[in-house]
């Protein structure tokens, strides 16, 4: 039988044209480096469970920032770590002018202006005693109202510190109607609300909890959305888009690419996707025990990512990779 006319391997025979025929482009844009920033230390401390990620001094976060900006990374998404003597039930150090995190967006606006897209995360749980995402009620379970109060306070305190855009990932329903309303009547029009629209219950997220020290026990599966259901997922994002969601996040973002894609098709805003503590470390450590190779695996694990339809990916390898495509 002879072979078709048309050959698609013509097309992948040199790099040359692989480079001009190649359907999903990854560069530095796209990529935004979440960052962890703590409180009472002078120099960073490494995070075990995240091979080469580390919670950040204020100095020290503030030379990692610059070197990522200048190395084309399109954000910084900050995440704060207070002292533990410093949680309590309402996460009150999260919207404390001196709390750790509004300090740091402080440092770096003033650092950075508008040199970059400085991010804040909005949730309670690296402030909260109990490490759940909100306020607890009487009986023990997160009040989503009383939550949604808090993340407007938290909105406008990291607003008023620089931020650019705002994070809230705690998954309360109403939290970006809450969020915006909060901010523009506090004079913060222009401030961009980035949801965390589907967020999953995932078992890929135990690093993190490390980076950000956090006190939880149990779990979060009563907001957190059930790994199980995609069509739930895109209502959430409906819903929020329709509160006035200015970016839509899905995560984590490897095990979801199929909510990724979902969104993509149906979102009139950007949609992002985050590559979980949990993703990073599998690479970081198969690649350490040289069972794969990590930078190849790193590139290809974010253009998947992007192939499945995301505008902007969160990773801890943001500003490896802006050197990488240099």
């Amino acid at each position: 039988m002879p072979y078709p006319s048309h050959r698609p391997r013509r097309l992948r025979s040199t790099p040359a044209l692989r480079r001009l025929v190649a359907q999903t482009s990854l560069e530095p844009r796209h990529l935004v480096l979440p960052m962890f920033v703590a409180d009472g230390i002078d120099e960073p401390k490494p995070i075990e469970s995240m091979p080469g990620v580390v919670q950040h001094s204020r100095d020290s976060l503030r030379k990692a920032a610059a070197a990522a900006v200048n190395a084309g990374v399109g954000g910084l998404m900050l995440f704060g770590v207070p002292r533990a003597e410093d949680k309590d039930a309402s996460g009150s150090a999260g919207v404390a002018e001196d709390g750790i995190l509004n300090v740091a967006l402080r440092d770096l606006a003033k650092d950075l202006g508008d040199e970059t897209v400085l991010m804040a995360d909005t949730c309670l749980d690296e402030f909260t005693d109990h490490g759940h995402c909100g306020v607890l009620d009487a009986s023990g379970r997160v009040d989503n109202d009383a939550t949604n109060a808090r993340y407007v306070e938290l909105a406008v305190a990291q607003a008023d510190s620089g931020a650019h855009v705002v994070g809230p990932s705690g998954m309360m329903d109403g939290q970006v109607a809450a969020i915006r309303e909060g901010l523009d009547a506090a004079g913060h029009t222009d401030v961009v609300i980035l949801a965390y629209a589907a967020k999953f219950a995932s078992a890929f997220y135990g690093p993190f909890r490390e980076a950000v020290s956090s006190s939880l026990s149990g779990d979060r599966r009563t907001y957190q959305q059930d790994p199980a259901n995609a069509r739930e997922a895109v209502h959430e994002i409906e819903l929020d888009i329709a509160e006035g969601a200015d970016i839509v996040m899905v995560k984590p973002a490897m095990g979801y690419l199929d909510v990724v894609a979902a969104a993509a098709d149906i979102s009139p805003v950007p949609v992002a996707a985050y590559q979980i503590s949990g993703e990073y470390s599998m690479i970081s450590a198969a690649a350490a025990n040289g069972w794969i190779d990590g930078r190849a695996a790193a590139l290809e694990s974010l253009t998947s990512i992007r192939r499945a339809g995301a505008d902007i990916v969160l990773t801890y390898w943001a500003a490896d990779v802006a050197g990488w495509l240099a």
